[in-house]
Formats: structure tokens, sequence, C-alpha cells
């Protein structure tokens, strides 16, 4: 079951199993032997994504359905490949009206049969709260909305359910609550409606009061379910339609009194509606990250597994998935029991999958973010991570170390940002820790609190001097999260904590070390052991930690710090610029060891930028001082541009006074401006000619989409709370006329576009050779490869929503056959040829060498000479079997503008492979298909590496 490699597919309405189905043929022809689907189970409508889940229970029917699924898997299986799906424990969509589960808690509160399946604090200090969830779904203040009529009842006559309306939401309306409206339409005579109102009043008599009584359980349900029943069938008569509307006018918001009585029924409810922005400070349930139609789920519940699960373990006994991955797994509050659970499950139901797959055992990863250092625990019963470590890794590999220093201070000098990455994510921490998750950190300190006042030696350690400890320990953390479990804390984790605790210590006044000091000792509490209120204090703090790291690092750091964007990541650490060769080989010895199946990514549906992008990006690594002065020189030349401008006159501009108050910003902001020319550098299509303006239109469309993002991302002029539209306008202003594009397309000459282009032409091969490089070690060191959609060929994609766009898979199938050997596709690498032929090559050679690639170790090979810092080797092997790889690495200053992305023969002087002893003298080169021999026990990379930055070569002759 362990895949040679998967592809990435992102479906969406636009892209349905179906469609997929239809390019089985061209998936297979590639080379991969499953697909990797993004989620499929009932999303929100319209949903790009799928990790907005409403219902797990059902294969998305705006994807085809279960039906179109089967027809997609009875496809690949004809081609001998598989299925590996994309599933989601932590959280579901809720908000407007399509998820059950949530509407059922929203309609019945506590005594809902779902209230315990997501995590609610039904009793916050906020006496409003009590009992009540609130409901951050308004657009404006409350009493604002109320009053512009934006809130109403409405009726669902069919199923004689009542709610309040807002725009696509419904609010239902508790049991006991259904009396009061329909009283309201006064006395009337016909019986059916009369039935209704009895059956209503009883429920209300039964029922009782939201704060005073949480319902009767099955019974109540039961009643509530007739007394609708009864509603639906006064509402299919005349008169019963007459009478709900007149009850539903006496809470038309349009009159004051009406206005009144929906406030006052409204505030009887299970819910608070409120302005989106309170849930930053007020929110009383677990939400994904600080996003308030992500609600998260009590997945170690055993009825909640299970039902989450129930189709995903279905289709596995049925032989319909053969692996999968696990999203955002540090969100869950055990995600090691969480994995163990879900692998002993996997295997309890792998005797009744079909004869042919019952020998096979399911392919389980997860998504885990791995900072410096940190290793996947090994008791998960998982294959590995999702690859953002190896894409780190390699991506760290193309980075030359020197450029570190002057990059650093070419970003300090000239942005005023700060030089140190990880200062940058310390005040990203507190900023989210003040505005976005405000709410979250208060009562995972009242929580600690809860656990000092038990104890007499710690309960006058204040609500407020916890909170202090708590902000700064988790300010300082250096990793997503630690874990709490029977036997006390790994000595991984115990090492961070108490390292947490030391950082910390060092920016707390007394006596709050104190505190902080007490915080690390509970910290290091065994789970077995400690207190209820410990252990729910404990795991608070666990769900808070990942959100806040991702936020900070990869939502907000990311966008702030500006040294070099090809190191701001998924998955990396931005202080850690480069890895040395030995470090490389280390970790991929290690992997090989430890989780040889891991998934290896270079391109995914969360990449801030695609593969190739990055690999180009490093050039600058090599050439710090050049690029340097280029940016002074861009900066001088685009300074007319920079310039704010007066808005057009209109009315009210009655003075030069008033045009000046009203005179568009002046942008970009340095950070802001040297941060955009790399991305102009980066992303720039190899085919791109100036000349192009159609071309050069759409690609400042989608440079333009990426700047506002990254504006409103680093929250420093804007936010996507506070957007500051002028200055944003003034940004894309200025993006276009450097690009010699006015506001209407029609274009003006530009000497930035031409030195822009001439810039990237002369680092293009390098970027190339750097991107072949890449390409080459992701599909043949220890792993499965995951190929992301379209990426055989150049990806310089921008961050999402422009790397989920739609796939020409016409044209993939069509770039298959050609017929170019690899060389002369290297010659001509600006149209991605040679990038999917290697692919194609090396995705044929694990097909022909799987058990090698799957099962076999990996061996270090030193490289002599003068260029041996330019090179990595390594060899796979088992047994007698074994590939050799050699790459091409930081080697643009050995090459010359216009030529191909190599470096030629003589340059590489007496550089060369050492061989092992024993190891035979004759290899066969497999992309260039040249013979190789070896003088001396060493294979000359003169010889290797003539036509092309990489080769890959087995024993023997051709």
């Amino acid at each position: 079951m362990i895949p040679r490699a998967t592809l990435r597919l992102q479906f969406h309405p636009g892209f349905t199993l179906d469609d997929a189905a239809a390019q089985v043929e061209h998936f297979a022809a590639l080379g991969v032997s499953h697909l990797y689907a993004s989620p499929l189970w009932t999303a929100r409508p319209g949903s790009t994504h799928g990790y907005d889940i409403v219902d797990p229970t059902r294969i998305n029917p705006e994807l085809g359905g279960e039906p179109a699924l089967r027809r997609l898997v009875a496809a690949l299986r004809a081609r001998d490949m598989g299925l590996v799906l994309d599933i989601v424990p932590n959280h579901m969509g809720v908000g407007a009206c399509d998820n059950a589960w949530w509407q059922d808690v929203l309609e019945r509160g506590p005594a809902s049969a779902y209230a315990g399946w997501f995590d609610i604090g039904w009793h916050p200090p906020d006496p409003t709260l009590q009992g009540r969830l609130l409901a951050p779904f308004l657009g404006r203040p409350y009493g604002e909305a109320l009053d512009a009529g934006e809130l109403g009842l409405q009726a669902d006559a069919a199923h004689g359910r009542l709610c309040c309306s807002y725009y696509a939401h419904r609010f239902p309306l508790a049991p006991d609550t259904y009396a009061d409206v329909l009283e309201a339409a006064g006395p009337q005579h016909e019986p059916a409606w009369a039935d209704a109102l009895a059956a209503m009043r009883r429920l209300r008599e039964t029922v009782g009061g939201a704060a005073t009584n949480p319902g009767t359980g099955q019974d109540s349900e039961d009643a509530f379910a007739r007394a609708q029943a009864a509603l639906a069938r006064a509402l299919a008569t005349p008169a019963g339609e007459r009478a709900l509307a007149a009850a539903l006018a006496r809470f038309d918001a349009a009159d004051p009194a009406g206005r009144e009585r929906l406030h006052a029924l409204l505030e009887r409810q299970h819910y608070r509606l409120a302005h989106w922005r309170t849930a930053a400070d007020e929110i009383n349930w677990r939400r994904f990250f600080e996003v308030n139609d992500l609600a998260g789920l009590r997945i170690e519940r055993e009825e909640v597994f299970e039902a989450v699960h129930a189709l995903t373990f279905r289709l596995y006994a049925e032989g319909l998935v053969d692996g999968l991955r696990v999203d955002h797994v540090d969100g869950l509050e055990d995600p090691g029991g969480y994995c163990r659970r879900l692998r002993g499950r996997l295997e309890e139901l792998a005797p009744r999958r079909p004869a042919a797959l019952r020998g096979d055992r399911a392919w389980l990863v997860v998504e885990k973010i791995l900072a410096g250092g940190e290793e996947l625990p090994d008791d998960w019963g998982v294959d590995g991570t999702t690859g953002y470590d190896f894409m780190d890794q390699v991506g760290a590999l193309l980075h030359d170390p020197a450029g570190a220093a002057p990059l650093a201070a070419l970003w300090h000098e000239q942005a005023g940002g700060a030089a140190d990455f990880e200062a940058e994510v310390r005040a990203a921490k507190h900023d989210i820790l003040n505005e976005n998750l405000a709410a979250e950190l208060a009562a995972t300190a009242r929580a600690f609190h809860a656990v000092a006042l038990e104890d007499r030696a710690t309960r006058d350690m204040t609500l407020q001097a916890l909170q202090r400890a708590l902000r700064e320990f988790l300010v300082q953390l250096p990793v997503y999260r630690v874990y709490f479990r029977a036997g006390g804390r790994s000595a991984e984790d115990t090492a961070v904590i108490e390292g947490t605790v030391a950082a910390a210590r060092a920016t707390l006044r007394s006596p709050d070390p104190a505190v902080l000091e007490q915080l690390g000792r509970w910290l290091l509490a065994d789970a077995a052991t400690a207190s209820p209120l410990l252990r729910r204090a404990t795991v608070r703090f666990e769900h808070l930690a990942p959100p806040l790291a991702a936020k900070s690092i990869e939502d907000t750091a990311f966008y702030r710090y500006g040294r070099l964007l090809s190191r701001n990541e998924v998955g990396s650490a931005g202080s850690a610029f480069a890895l040395g060769l030995d470090d490389f080989h280390r970790l991929a010895e290690r992997r090989a060891g430890t989780f040889p199946h891991a998934m290896l990514a270079v391109s995914t549906h969360d990449h801030k930028r695609g593969a190739d992008l990055r690999a180009r990006l490093a050039v600058l690594s090599e050439r710090p001082e050049q690029w340097a002065q280029t940016v002074a020189r861009w900066r001088a030349l685009n300074a007319a541009h920079r310039r704010s401008e007066p808005a057009p006159s209109g009315e009210g501009a009655e003075s030069d006074a008033d045009e000046a108050e009203a005179a568009s910003p002046e942008a970009p902001e340095p950070a802001d401006e040297l941060m955009l020319y790399q991305m102009l550098v980066g992303a720039w299509p190899p085919t791109l000619v100036p000349e192009d303006r159609d071309g050069l239109g759409r690609w400042a469309e989608r440079i333009a989409a990426w700047q506002q993002k990254a504006l409103r991302e680093a929250q420093r002029r804007s936010s996507w709370a506070q957007p500051d539209t002028a200055y944003e306008a003034a940004c894309e202003r200025f993006l276009r006329r450097v690009l010699g594009l006015d506001a209407a397309g029609a274009g003006h000459e530009a000497p930035f576009l031409h030195a822009l282009a001439g810039f990237v032409d002369a680092i293009g091969a390098a970027g190339a050779l750097n991107a072949l490089a890449q390409a080459t070690l992701h599909l043949t060191t220890p792993g499965v490869p995951d190929l992301y959609q379209g990426g055989e060929r150049w990806d310089f994609s921008l961050v999402d929503p422009d790397n989920r766009r739609a796939v020409d898979f016409a044209a993939l199938a069509a770039g298959r056959t050609d017929p170019r050997p690899l060389p002369a596709l290297a010659a001509a690498w600006h149209d991605g040829g040679v990038k999917q032929a290697l692919v194609m090559r090396l995705l044929a050679l694990r097909a022909r060498r799987t058990a090698l690639f799957r099962d076999g170790g990996y061996r270090p090979l030193a490289v002599e000479g003068p260029l041996r810092e330019h090179a990595l080797a390594f060899a796979r092997e088992a047994g007698d079997a074994r590939v050799l790889v050699v790459v091409t690495l930081r080697a643009s200053h050995r090459l010359e503008p216009g030529e191909p992305p190599r470096v030629p023969p003589a340059r590489w002087a007496d550089t060369r492979v050492r061989l092992p002893d024993g190891w035979p003298g004759d290899w066969a080169e497999l992309l260039a298909g040249r013979t190789c021999t070896a003088e001396g026990g060493a294979l000359a990379l003169a010889q290797l590496l003539a036509d092309l930055p990489v080769a890959v070569l087995e024993a023997g002759t051709r």
C-alpha cells in the first residue's frame, strides 16, 4: 500500500471527481501510483479547498458524490493505481445553515446530543453567555444589525421550523420559544393551528427556560419533533399561512415594538448573536486558528471519532481508499492517541477489504510542522509527515550560507525591519495574543488560575500574573506544541519546556518569574496523575499553542520579514537560512531509518511560493552584493512612482488643503517595495517577454492579488480586520506603473520592466538548475514524493488562491510526448519540458526499482576536487541493487549568460565522486543516456554532468 509517488489534486465544483477520472490515463503515464485528494466530504457550498466540511458522512455532491468517487477509483484500479484521502478530524464549517450538528447545538443548547461534540465552554465569566454560545457572525454590532432590520424571523413551513435569519445565516429558535412566536398571531380558529400551538405550549412547560432546565433528553426531542410536525400540518393550510404571517409581523424589526419583541426573543436563545470582531475577546468555543466559521471538534470522544470517520472507514473497508493524510494533527487534544486509535481501527477493518488488498497496510501520514531539530514522535503509528520538513531541507540546501548576513543587512538597512527573524516572530506572537487570540489566552489563564486555587501553596497567584507568565511562555515556545501524556512528558518535550521557562524568565519582572516557574511545573505534569482541573488547563494550553505558532510564523512573520522570501515557507524556520551538504545527508539517513515512507513535498496547496519560484530566488543568496546594487538602482528608477498623488477633485474638495488631505499615501513603504521586487524576480514566467502586453497584464493581476494578501497578513499598514484600502490601492498603482501598465491597462514606456526582464534572464538558467536539482532530490531521496497538481512543469505559483488555479491537463498530456532528449530540452529550458521529462524519467525508475526506493538505504558519497561544495552525491541501495544520484548546487557563478542550466564540463576540472571500495567501474547514466566509467575509484563530474545539472546512474553499460 506504500505509494511509489502521489499526485495531489484540488477538488472543487470546477474540478470534480469525474474530471479527475477523465485524466487518469495522463496520471498513469506520468508515473504516479496514487492520487492524493483534497477533502472530499461535503463542504460549504462552492468551497474551493474542502476544509470547511459541514457533513463528513457524505461525499460532496458538488464533486459528483459517492457514485463519481466509485467511477474514479474504478479508473484508477484499472491502471493498478490507488487513492489517498485528506481527512479533517479537527474542525467543521459552521455558521450559515448547512451543518446539521451545529444547527442542533444552536437550537437545543447544552441539551443537544451534539453539544459535547464541539469544544464549547458553556459557563464563561460573561453572564450573558451562561448556557449559551457566542455566535459572532454579524457584519456589524448586534444593535446596529437589529436596528437596520438585518435580523428577522423566518419559517421553514415544510418542516415546521422557525429561525432567525441574517443573510445566508439561519439561527434556529429554541424549542421552548416557539410558543411565544405562535401566540403573537392572536386568537386563531383553525384546528390545525390550535393543535400546533398547544403542542408548543406543552413543550414550553416541559422544557422550561434554557437557563434553568437544559431539557429532558430524548423525550423532549420526540415531543419537539411531534410539535414541529403539527406546525408543518398547520402551515400547509391557507389559514395557517395567514396566522404565521401575522405572528412574524409582530417581530418585524422595522417597527420599534417589533424590534423589542425580536430582541427579547433572541435573548432567550441558546446563542448570543454578535459582531464578528467580538470573537477575539469573547468567544467561548474553540475555533480553527481564529476563523469564526470553523469550529473545533472533540475528536477524542469515542462517539465523535466514530461519527466523523464512519464514511472513511467504510470506504477503506470496501477497498476504495488506500491511505489517509490527517490534516492539522496538532489541533487535536491528543495527537498521538488519535493516530494510534486511527491506526488500530484501520487494522481492524483490513480483513474486510477485497481479497487482493487484504495484505496491505494503510499508508498514514500527518500534517505536522516540525521546528528546527524537532522530530516526529515514533510511537504514533504513522508513516511520517506530509513533507513540509523535506520541503524546508531541500530548499535550504539550495541556498548559499554566505548570503545570509549581507541579505539580512540589506533588509535591515533598506526596509528598517528586524535583522533577526525570531525577534519578528516574538513580536507577532505578542500581537496575535493581544488581538486575534485574546479570548483563548484569557480562557487558558483562567483554567490555570483554577488549578492555582486548588492548593494553598499557589492560591495567591493572581489571574493577571498567570496570564502574563503564560503569554511570555507562549511567545518564547520554540515549537508548535508539546504533548501531554500518561507517564509524563518525553525527554524532548521536557527539555523544550525547561528551556522555554528559562527564556521567558529573562523577560518577566518579579514576582512573575515565580509564577512562571510554577506554570512550568504544571506543564511537566503526568497526564495519568494530573487533577481534572490541571488536565483541563493543560489541554487548553495544547490547543492554544499551535494556532498561535502558525498565525505568528506562517501568516504574519513570513510577511513581515524579507531577508529572502524563498526561506519564508510553510515548514521552514526563517532563521535557518541554509543547510550544509553533510547536514542534508544526515537528515536523509535519519529519515531512511525512522520514517522511510514519509511524504516528501516541494509544492503544496498551502505553499507561499511554488517550488521553482523559490529555486530561482535562492540564486540571490549566491549574489547578495549584486542584488543589493540592483535594488538600489530599481528604487531610484521607480522613485517617481512612489510619490503621493492628490485624489481626483470632486465635490467636497473645496480647497487645495482639502485635496492634500485626501492625497493617496506614498507607497509602497521600503519593506513592501523590497518584498515586491523579490516576488517580481521570482515569479516572472520564463516564457513571458515585456512586449506581451496581454500576458503581462494577466501576470500583474496575480501579483496584485498576492500583494494585497501580503499587506494584510503582515498587519503593518493594512490587515484583514482593518484594511487600509488607500495604501493598498497606492501599492497596486505602483506595481502597474513600474510594469508599464496604467489603470486601463493600455500601458506606457517602463524602463524598470526591461531591467526586470533582463535581470531575470541573467539568473534564470541558474534558477532552472536549482529547480532540476530540487526535483531530482525530491524523487530519489528516502520517502514518498508527492507531486502537486501541474507541478511536473515549472511551478511559479503564488500563495493561495493562486496555487489552486485550474490546471491545463491537455497541455501537460501533450508535453509528455515531446520527442526531444533531455539535453535538448535543457537547452530550451524556458518551456518547462525538461522538468516534465526529468520527472517522468525518475518516476519510471521508481516503478522499475520499487523495492529499492521503498525500502533501500541512503549512503552519502564523498565529492572531491575544486568544486566539491557545488555537488551532492549519494546512493540508494538495497542488497546488490543501487542507484547513484549527483546534483549540482549553488553554481550560478559557474554559468555565463545565455548558457543552459548546467556547468560546462571544463569548469568542473578534477571534481569527482569517490566510489566505495568494491563498487563497479561502469555505470549507465539514465537521463542523458551515456555510459560513464570510473577511473581510480571515482567518477568525474565533467563526465557525469556534461549534458545536465543532475545525473542518475545504475551499475552496468547501456
